[in-house]
């Protein structure tokens, strides 16, 4: 279950290997909690969940007038704290192998895969560089990755509107990336959920472009907020919309006077220079600060 939204996810969650062409069926964060409601003779709800893989779970009974709010904060609370668990382990592994982690999040349509494609050709002969990638059905990005040279691993999330570190857990166990390299976590396209679900990442990297309007930041602040860079796409489109940079921007720092801000254009490359270079430096970070 999300924490914002409730989406419990359809219990079809998958994840395809596409260099090997294994599959594997997959079981998002919270998806064993259950959430039950009786109705008594004089009318009362009582909602009370159950956490089927922890023994000492409790039963809860909030009185709430048949909301209940009580039960659904008390799972939301465990699932996020069983994620942030998780996301812990992973941090440790991937900084152990000095591994560089990148969460892209952005809404849908900003342009994540054809960035992600120009990137690695970029990349291809400088570092080793592998791919999560994160959709609610089909492997079509899965496929655009793979065809532009980086291993990558299908993600399907079937009705969940995030991954989770669970997810990625079994993403990195497919991949096996090496020591040294970076992953590239292409996230769903959903700018309200994957800013609660730590992946273990060194780093999110928000995306959003110049057709989405300039007050994206203002509306989903807790996404670029919790962006440690935000790139601002597509803005080879400008001389063709009514759309300030200026505004945009200062609504970034608005939001994250601390985020790093590039304007990019996943088209024609421009300004991917500075994105690489910003890239390599976590990279380096990920080296130097690297747990023995």
């Amino acid at each position: 279950m999300c924490a914002t939204c409730g989406c419990e996810g359809d219990g079809k969650a998958t994840l395809l290997n596409l260099q090997t062409g294994h599959a594997a069926n997959l079981a998002a964060i919270g998806a064993d909690e259950r959430e039950h409601v009786h109705v008594h003779a004089d009318g009362t709800r009582h909602v009370h969940s159950h956490a089927h893989d922890h023994a000492d779970e409790h039963h809860s009974h909030p009185h709430d007038g048949g909301r209940g709010h009580g039960a659904t904060l008390d799972i939301q609370a465990r699932i996020l704290a069983k994620n942030d668990a998780l996301a812990a382990r992973n941090r440790a592994w991937l900084a152990g192998r000095e591994i560089l982690a990148l969460n892209l999040v952005s809404a849908p349509g900003s342009g994540k895969t054809t960035l992600l494609e120009r990137t690695i050709a970029t990349l291809a002969g400088e570092l080793p560089h592998y791919v999560i990638e994160g959709d609610q059905a089909t492997a079509n990005d899965g496929e655009r990755i793979r065809a532009a040279g980086a291993p990558v691993v299908q993600v399907n999330t079937g009705n969940g509107c995030h991954l989770d570190a669970e997810m990625v857990r079994r993403g990195l166990a497919e991949l096996k990336p090496a020591p040294g390299s970076i992953v590239l976590i292409e996230n769903v396209g959903n700018l309200v959920c994957p800013a609660l679900f730590d992946l273990g990442e060194r780093a999110k990297v928000a995306i959003f472009s110049v057709t989405e309007g300039e007050d994206k930041p203002l509306k989903y602040p807790h996404m670029f907020r919790a962006a440690a860079l935000v790139l601002l796409n597509k803005i080879d489109l400008l001389a063709h919309l009514d759309f300030a940079p200026a505004e945009a921007l200062g609504n970034v720092r608005r939001v994250n006077p601390d985020a790093e801000i590039i304007e990019v254009s996943a088209r024609t490359g421009a300004g991917l220079p500075a994105w690489l270079e910003w890239m390599r430096s976590q990279a380096a970070a990920a080296r130097r600060f690297s747990i023995a």
